[in-house]
């Protein structure tokens, strides 16, 4: 069963429209779509090396096109890619295991789930991987996603980051307005308020409210934990890290976070939410 199948499935079990249409109703109704980690049909992030790839799923959008796109990457304990540039830059979530990503020449910092970096387009780098699993969210503004040797190398005029775990700064909800949920914490990590952003949040442990958002590009991806998620009093599925859950229009995502540890997600948006 393919990650494309699953994904339009949920898309009909979670959409207003295809739901309501039918009674005569507005076709202006809320769509979510929804892709759990269950059944995905994976490939290769690099198609011309092979099984010395790491492999790669599309959560939305398509790496081999030009357009914006969210993936998931595993790579195996002990990975270590050749000195590389991408044509275009991407940004990296660690979900699972250990990873490292810098210049060739440097020391390795291995950066562990929850940690954050960007990759600029043209600079030679290596990839590395040293846990017993390894994943990643992968996200890129435009397409198609491509591997070149280092000797194609260029100046982009965009600098790396490289955010370990540990440096990142949360704030919470007397700081945030948009934040009305007791223990919900929120890090900024690029782009800006007035356009499209990234940013993650914590949900505490027995968290129970709604992410409502307003905005007409809403992409939300479970980083850590596990989560019950309802779509507007539709039915409810569980959610674990690596899972995708995205909205086109006003909507309010029911989320129950039963667990015994945060759960993190990783937002990108365009517009204004809330969580309560």
């Amino acid at each position: 069963m393919s990650d494309t199948f699953m994904r339009s499935v949920f898309s009909v079990l979670f959409s207003f429209s295809f739901i309501l249409l039918p009674l005569g109703l507005s076709a202006s109704a809320h769509v979510s779509e929804v892709v759990t980690t269950y059944n995905l049909e994976w490939g290769y992030l690099n198609p011309l090396r092979g099984k010395l790839s790491p492999g790669a799923v599309n959560l939305w959008g398509d790496r081999t096109q030009d357009t914006a796109t969210g993936m998931l990457v595993r790579f195996n304990k002990g990975f270590q890619s050749p000195p590389h540039i991408h044509n275009i830059l991407y940004r990296g979530v660690v979900i699972d295991g250990l990873l490292h990503n810098d210049d060739p020449s440097a020391e390795k910092m291995w950066m562990p789930k929850g940690s954050f970096w960007t990759q600029p387009a043209g600079e030679s780098h290596i990839t590395a991987a040293n846990g017993q699993t390894n994943m990643i969210y992968l996200e890129i503004d435009s397409g198609p996603y491509l591997v070149k040797p280092s000797k194609q190398a260029f100046n982009s005029g965009e600098l790396p980051l490289n955010l370990h775990k540990n440096n990142i700064v949360w704030s919470e909800k007397q700081t945030l307005k948009h934040i009305k949920a007791t223990g919900v914490e929120q890090t900024f990590l690029w782009g800006s308020y007035s356009a499209t952003r990234g940013v993650m949040i914590k949900l505490p442990a027995k968290f129970s409210g709604v992410i409502a958002s307003k905005a007409n590009e809403f992409r939300a991806v479970l980083i850590a934990g596990r989560v019950v998620y309802q779509s507007d009093e539709q039915m409810k599925v569980t959610l674990s890290k690596g899972s995708y859950v995205g909205s086109t229009t006003e909507f309010k995502h029911v989320i129950k976070n039963r667990g015994n540890e945060d759960a993190i997600f990783y937002i990108r948006t365009n517009g204004q939410f809330e969580v309560y």
